[in-house]
This record gives C-alpha cells, sequence and structure tokens, in this order.
C-alpha cells in the first residue's frame, strides 16, 4: 500500500484529519468519503492510481479521526464551509479536482457550483442527491427532528475488529476480506472495555430538519463552469432506495453543462471498494480529455 499520513488542522473550531498520500508539491485532488464512511477508505483508490497527485481525503466533522460537533444536529450546509476552510488551507490560489462519493459527492456538486472558480474537474461518484421534498411534507419532518432530539442515539459496538469487517462485508459482499480487515480499524476503535466501537458521531442518525430541496440542488449544479465525471455502479440499488427512476434521472443529469458518464462493471454503491482501478481508469481518462489549470497526468 501507498504511504498515508495524517495532518490535523483546526478548520471552523474544530479538530479535522486529513490523510494524505503523494508529494505536497504535486497537484490538489480532494477525495471526499460519503456518510459512514472515512477518508482512509480512499487507500484502495490511491493504490490504483499512476498519476502523479497530491491526494488528500479528510473526514468530516463528526467521522473518524475529526472532532464530533457539540451539537445535537449535523447541518449539510456546514459540510460547504468546512470544504472551503480546507481548500484555503490546500489550494488558496489554484482550483483543485473533487472527487466525491455519495453524501461527499453531493457536497462537492453542489460547492461546485457556488464556487466555480475554485474547482478543475468535479468526479461525482454515485452522489445522486436525494428524492425532492414537498413543502407539505415539512410539519412532520420537523415534528420528527424535535422527536428524535429527546431520544440518544447510539451505534451498536463490536466484540473485535475481525466482528466489524464481517459486519463490512455482510453490507456489502463485494468487499474482500483483505479490505474489510484494513477498513475495520479506521471505521472503529478500541474501547476501554475491549470492545469496538464506530468512529462515528450517532448524532448523524437523526433526521435532518430540513427538508431535500431539489430545486436548491439543481440550481447549484446548474451553474457548475467546471467538466464533470458523473459515475455510477452497474449492481448499485442506491437509486432504487431513493426512488430516482429513469425520467428523474435524466432531469438531473441535465442540469451539468459538461457531463461525461461512466457505468463501473461488478461495482455496487462502494465503488471505490469494489472497483478501485476500474475507478481510477474512468478519472485517469477524464483528467486527460481537457486541459488542466494545473500539472498533473
Amino acid at each position: 500500500m501507498k504511504e498515508r499520513r495524517s495532518q490535523y488542522l483546526s478548520i471552523r473550531g474544530l479538530r479535522y484529519h486529513c490523510n494524505e498520500w503523494g508529494s505536497p508539491d504535486a497537484p490538489l485532488v480532494m477525495l471526499l468519503h460519503g456518510w459512514m464512511d472515512v477518508g482512509a477508505s480512499f487507500q484502495f483508490v490511491i493504490d490504483a492510481c499512476g498519476g502523479n497527485f497530491r491526494f488528500v481525503a479528510p473526514d468530516w466533522r463528526g467521522f473518524g479521526e475529526s472532532a464530533w460537533c457539540d451539537l445535537d444536529t449535523y447541518w449539510f450546509p456546514d459540510y460547504f464551509a468546512d470544504l472551503e476552510a480546507l481548500l484555503d488551507h490546500y489550494s488558496p490560489a489554484l482550483p483543485a479536482a473533487l472527487v466525491g462519493h455519495s453524501m461527499g459527492g453531493n457536497v462537492a456538486s453542489m460547492f461546485a457550483g457556488i464556487r466555480p472558480t475554485r474547482i478543475a474537474r468535479l468526479v461525482n461518484v454515485e452522489g445522486f442527491g436525494m428524492h425532492g421534498a414537498t413543502p407539505d411534507q415539512a410539519p412532520i419532518r420537523y415534528a420528527r427532528w424535535l422527536d428524535e432530539l429527546k431520544t440518544p442515539q447510539r451505534f451498536r459496538d463490536y466484540a473485535s475488529f475481525e466482528e466489524l469487517a464481517a459486519r463490512l462485508r455482510t453490507d456489502n459482499p463485494r468487499l474482500t476480506m483483505e479490505r474489510a480487515s484494513f477498513l475495520a480499524p479506521h471505521w472503529g476503535y478500541s474501547r476501554s472495555d475491549g470492545r469496538v466501537a464506530l468512529r462515528s458521531d450517532p448524532t448523524h442518525k437523526r433526521v435532518n430538519a430540513n427538508l431535500y430541496r431539489l430545486e436548491e440542488a439543481m440550481a447549484c449544479w446548474q451553474a457548475i463552469t467546471a467538466p464533470v465525471l458523473w459515475v455510477t455502479g452497474r449492481e448499485t440499488e442506491t437509486l432504487k432506495r431513493i426512488g430516482l427512476d429513469d425520467a428523474a434521472m435524466a432531469a438531473r443529469k441535465r442540469s451539468f453543462r459538461q457531463l461525461t458518464e461512466v457505468e463501473i462493471p461488478a461495482a455496487g454503491h462502494m465503488i471505490h471498494h469494489d472497483q478501485p482501478a476500474l475507478l481510477v481508469a474512468a478519472i485517469e481518462d477524464f483528467f486527460r480529455a481537457g486541459p488542466l489549470p494545473f500539472k498533473g497526468l
């Protein structure tokens, strides 16, 4: 495996952990993980990559080794502000490439429209957005949020890292035992009682009080000026889970000015775990397809 370094930053008052690979002088590619994941899980992608880049994969607030919020709710716009602070630190003068998976893809795609001059290339891996909500759903959503605030949230713990690795493979049968064993100590940690707990704030389990406003997301996507690579896994069940049919997907894709689509075979939602080499090949082809404002491949 390629050497991974850790750096800890103060980002908007929180201690942020960032995983880094490659030369600090190389062009920046920021890797943004999804919900209940960690930055270190991009290790398989890094190992398959032959390009000359500096890769930075932060642990989002409340995940991995980054600090938990001293709040009862995680607000989605905070990810935009955290990402901007990270870019201010790592690439204050030059636009960067973003590769986001799932929730990270949603953050990256909206941010690329909010700050279009800061992004050179955008790769959205299974980050399609949620099913659009309607205003009439607000009373029920707010009531549910208020109810959940009264209930402590918990994740289950595990007897060992081996048990956690087995659970990861249950959730994703395509995950090899070797990769699951690598991921387990990054997803979990040993408590003083010997049990293994997840490196995730249980507060993430609470429903967000705000409805998902698809029109706002699409307005951000329409403002993106960078080329976009839209990556899906051929065996993904994400679209079915969030209730998106072909027409809904087509409408979302039309929101992007410069869109390239790639489907990765033998891969589900966790493409960076299932087929990292094929994902890297698609990204490298995408980066080579046009001029970049920085030298890389």
